[in-house]
């Protein structure tokens, strides 16, 4: 009997993304998410991306779509409820720092029932989807398009940090992280939160306010 050739695995890059700076009702971009989209798609013009993952969100299929239209490849825009925005995991007071364990449990509390109870099953159906290796022997160059949340849950776990430090990991609209996974190494976080292509004043919107460089 021959014995099948094992299987191969090859580096995926991982591109991610916030969305651009959204509208106060979160309907749909502001000029300044409009051109920060614009822009993050000029600077990612070259890269030959096999897909371009986005929530299903106005803000997030926009800033996908504005990316999408800078690129030179012809990577298809997928659209997928694990891209989207939810509260990835729902820490125990033990997970917590016991001085702001309360005020932090209160203010998940307050996010609607859908992004609590949905949240956990789509970021582990996110992991799945959008991590690790990938099948074959070419590398893959893919680009998701989120929200802050899910970037601080992947970025936490290519860290291998505990679940609940995706709390804490804040993430500006249109800035660019960027994770490698190469088969038998532990993930690399390439760049984090970069806003190089960003002028001065498209810079640092969505990220708290004291918190601000």
């Amino acid at each position: 009997m021959t014995t099948p050739p094992a299987a191969t695995h090859a580096t995926r890059h991982l591109y991610i993304t916030r969305h651009g700076e959204a509208t106060p009702d979160e309907s749909g971009l502001t000029q300044g998410g409009f051109r920060q989209a614009v822009l993050l798609g000029e600077r990612l013009r070259d890269l030959p991306f096999a897909a371009i993952h986005h929530g299903p969100l106005p803000r997030a299929e926009q800033t996908a779509a504005l990316i999408s239209d800078q690129l030179k490849s012809n990577a298809p825009l997928i659209r997928s409820a694990p891209a989207g925005d939810y509260l990835p995991h729902l820490p125990h007071k033990d997970e917590l720092p016991p001085e702001t364990a309360d005020a932090t449990l209160a203010r998940l509390a307050e996010f609607p029932e859908a992004e609590r109870a949905d949240g956990p099953a789509l970021a582990q159906e996110a992991l799945a989807r959008f991590t690790g290796p990938v099948p074959g022997d070419e590398p893959r160059h893919e680009l998701l398009v989120t929200h802050n949340f899910l970037v601080g849950w992947l970025v936490r776990a290519a860290l291998e940090a505990p679940p609940s430090r995706w709390l804490g990991l804040n993430h500006c609209n249109a800035a660019l992280t960027v994770i490698r996974y190469t088969p038998g190494r532990p993930a690399a976080l390439v760049l984090y939160n970069d806003m190089r292509h960003l002028p001065e004043e498209l810079r640092w919107t969505g990220f708290p306010p004291e918190l601000r460089a």
